[in-house]
């Protein structure tokens, strides 16, 4: 038996989003901490890439192509799970980014937002952590002894980060959402099912990387603000968000719901004097 308190060994974990830079990280990192892990997103390659990585590394994963927003490709990709494993004991709802339509430049005209895009990203961010709470948190209470989502905030719902307004609405009603969602389970659940969320601060991803970064890898305006703002003077490494969601997954948390846990080198706290 083993003596790590933070395994997840045996746990079949889904992970939205896992195409992405930091879902990278988490279906990685999971993997080496004993989780099967369920690789969904949208991009067949490269969920089956990260798929033979982590078996390469001796580890267990599945491929699960499917869109957050598409309840049949979701309910399509729980049967594989269920199939193969016969339970889903969590869930991390990575999935989530910005579009240029829903940026607000300095000049723009804020009598004039782009409501469209503004929707799309509510959709995307919002709805693609709702819906798929809503197929693979069914099965979670169906078949998982402890299960555990985590959602993925941003210090953007912590403070008023100017331009992003679309991901800035959309990354508060997370908020809410984790905090409703967490109590709600536990009335009909008991302590069976918990949420929570993560809070990241700035860390290089595709949808934030043309706007804190030139081509040459220096910082852009807004890049050298974020980083006066953070004590560490520095931007967060993918790595350095998984140790509290492994944290928040294994049964060292099993008291922790609803809340929210920030890792952003200090960003929401810091007055900038």
């Amino acid at each position: 038996m083993s003596n790590n308190k933070f395994s997840l060994a045996g746990k079949v974990i889904i992970v939205t989003g896992a195409t992405g830079v930091l879902g990278h990280s988490f279906v990685k990192d999971l993997a080496g901490q004993g989780a099967i892990v369920g690789v969904l997103g949208r991009n067949e390659k490269v969920a089956e890439e990260r798929v033979a990585e982590i078996e390469a590394a001796g580890g267990h994963a599945i491929a699960l192509i499917a869109d957050v927003a598409n309840q049949e490709q979701l309910e399509a990709a729980l049967k594989k799970v269920l199939n193969k494993y016969g339970k889903v004991d969590g869930l991390v709802n990575a999935a989530g980014g910005n579009q240029p339509g829903a940026v607000v430049p300095p000049d723009g005209k804020i009598f004039e937002l782009d409501i469209e895009a503004l929707k799309q990203v509510m959709d995307l961010n919002l709805f693609g952590t709702l819906l798929p709470t809503q197929v693979f948190g069914k099965a979670m209470a169906e078949t998982s002894e402890k299960g555990s989502i985590v959602n993925i905030s941003s210090v953007a719902a912590h403070g008023a980060v100017t331009r992003v307004l679309g991901y800035s609405l959309a990354k508060t009603a997370i908020e809410s959402y984790t905090k409703w969602f967490a109590v709600e389970m536990a009335n009909r659940y008991g302590d069976k099912l918990r949420m929570n969320a993560l809070v990241p601060g700035f860390f290089l991803a595709e949808q934030n990387r043309r706007l804190l970064t030139n081509e040459d890898g220096s910082y852009t305006d807004r890049g050298d603000k974020v980083i006066r703002s953070t004590p560490y003077k520095r931007f967060g490494n993918p790595d350095e968000l998984t140790g509290a969601l492994i944290w928040l997954l294994s049964d060292e948390s099993t008291f922790v719901n609803g809340t929210s846990i920030k890792v952003d080198g200090g960003f929401t706290i810091f007055s900038g004097v």
